[in-house]
């Protein structure tokens, strides 16, 4: 059976539980929560953060698709905004040299708490269909969580997933040593990358510092040029991945 996509602005529907309710989701998401504390001062103040996953087969169109779910709640924006300091997350080897990838410190913290437990999934998933192809899903948060999947899947299995993110963030940082090395690594991991933005969205900026890496920025066709006050209109902006049009002439994209 041959890998059928859906349209783009189908995923977006999906995976943001049609924010918007301007479509029908195709298929309904549960999420799995897992809580996590990823510092002593948290375990012992007892603060937890949630990340919300969810993986399934669609036996139809011969995919494992992976899904993330947006911020949800005040701990998703602690996450999110307070948490800018990066880390090394994983050291790597690329083409005979080593690679250190550093991420944004708050969604690599979230995507340690879940990332065994979700290669097991994929993983018992994959032996029981092994010529499905890997889809991985997420609009704002869940793009950081969604691209940082697509990493470990790919370094870990070998395989190259589909990935489709809206409204999407900067997770990965380079230094000027390897940046340009860092790029084509990135480049490199899904069979087809679509990261789509808006140029008004002011989501897709963060995080706002020199460094940060999105694997492929795909600007939707909204029709409006850029402007700071468009940037300060979030819900606007950042919430019309759902909408077919800007998406026309968009075909097909492998980077």
């Amino acid at each position: 059976m041959d890998y059928v996509r859906l349209p783009f602005e189908q995923y977006f529907i999906n995976t943001s539980e049609n924010y918007n309710n301007r479509g029908e989701v195709s298929y309904p998401i549960v999420y799995n929560a897992v809580s996590y504390s990823h510092s002593a001062l948290e375990r012992l103040l007892r603060i937890h953060h949630d990340v919300n996953y969810e993986i399934h087969y669609e036996e139809e169109r011969n995919a494992i698709q992976v899904n993330f779910q947006y911020t949800d709640g005040f701990m998703d924006w602690i996450a999110n905004v307070v948490e800018i300091a990066t880390k090394y997350y994983d050291s790597i080897e690329y083409e005979g040299e080593p690679l250190q990838l550093r991420v944004h410190h708050g969604w690599g913290e979230m995507y340690r708490a879940i990332k065994n437990e979700l290669r097991r999934q994929w993983q018992l998933m994959h032996e029981e269909h092994p010529e499905a192809e890997t889809e991985i899903l997420g609009w704002s948060l869940g793009s950081a969580q969604a691209i940082l999947c697509a990493q470990d899947l790919n370094y870990n299995f070998g395989v190259k997933p589909y990935l489709y993110t809206f409204g999407t963030v900067k997770p990965f940082k380079s230094v000027r040593s390897n940046a340009v090395r860092m790029k084509e690594y990135l480049g490199s991991i899904c069979k087809e990358c679509w990261n789509f933005t808006d140029v008004n969205d002011i989501i897709t900026y963060l995080p706002p510092f020199r460094g940060y890496l999105m694997i492929n920025r795909v600007d939707v066709k909204s029709g409006l040029s850029k402007s700071f006050f468009r940037l300060l209109k979030p819900l606007r902006f950042h919430t019309l991945y759902d909408q077919p049009e800007i998406y026309a002439g968009l075909t097909s994209r492998s980077d």
